[in-house]
């Protein structure tokens, strides 16, 4: 299924809650700091399924689901990096970012995100 054009989203079309989360370093208690994630905000998106595919990851067959997401422009989305995961609210599946696109137009941002890769 291709990308649905940003200019046939709505708002009727954002039926999932997302929430983006960035890698920050966070201390331990004991001096170490790890690089653990932490929500920055969460927004409606809507979904847009890209298909699967399948890999062998350590001699094991690993599915993958790929997606496009539409999220609304804002001050919060346009900072989106491929170094950040986005995360379905409602099941709890974790999505690493493939590719941002901020400057799909004024209103919304195209993202691709893949379940089942290491965000």
């Amino acid at each position: 299924m291709q990308a649905m054009p940003s200019n046939s989203i709505s708002a009727g079309d954002l039926k999932h809650r997302v929430a983006f989360d960035k890698r920050a370093q966070v201390h331990d208690g004991f001096g170490n700091k790890q690089a653990a994630f932490q929500e920055e905000f969460s927004c409606r998106a809507a979904f847009s399924h890209r298909g699967g595919s399948e890999a062998v990851m350590a001699a094991r067959l690993e599915g993958r689901h790929v997606l496009g997401v539409y999220v609304r422009s804002s001050e919060n989305t346009r900072h989106i990096g491929s170094d950040w995961r986005m995360r379905d609210v409602r099941t709890g599946v974790v999505y690493a970012i493939d590719v941002v696109d901020a400057v799909t137009d004024r209103q919304w941002v195209y993202l691709t995100v893949e379940s089942g890769s290491p965000a």
